[in-house]
């Protein structure tokens, strides 16, 4: 399967942004998929994830009530709502997709997109 991501870019705290993950090549309502991201000088750290159906979720402490994912399984696309943005959330945000387990199953996430860069910043 391949993902492309899209919807980073330099924004100030406080604001929103939407990134989008976009599906091709594979039957999507059969991956979990996933947001990680990773910050300079950091290992790359899961976000969010979303299960097959999208009605099971996981969040990351730090985005809990910040940040929503979701999917349309109709447009092969995943969804990350980020609001109330921090300088802390600047990072490289990856989509990935699991087949192979269960949406909470983080090492399984195995297919990734090539990121796109969201920098928070005044």
């Amino acid at each position: 399967v391949r993902l492309d991501e899209s919807g980073g870019g330099l924004v100030q705290p406080g604001v929103s942004l939407k990134l989008s993950c976009t599906a091709s090549g594979g039957i999507f309502n059969h991956y979990a998929m996933g947001w990680f991201r990773q910050a300079p000088g950091k290992e790359r750290q899961p976000v969010a994830t979303i299960s097959r159906p999208g009605d099971s979720f996981y969040y990351e402490e730090s985005v809990k009530g910040r940040f929503a994912i979701s999917r349309d399984n109709s447009k092969n696309t995943v969804y990350l709502q980020m609001n109330t943005l921090k300088p802390e959330d600047t990072a490289v945000y990856y989509c990935a997709a699991n087949n192979d387990g269960l949406w909470y199953e983080i090492t399984k996430f195995k297919f990734w997109g090539r990121g796109t860069q969201v920098t928070v910043s005044s």
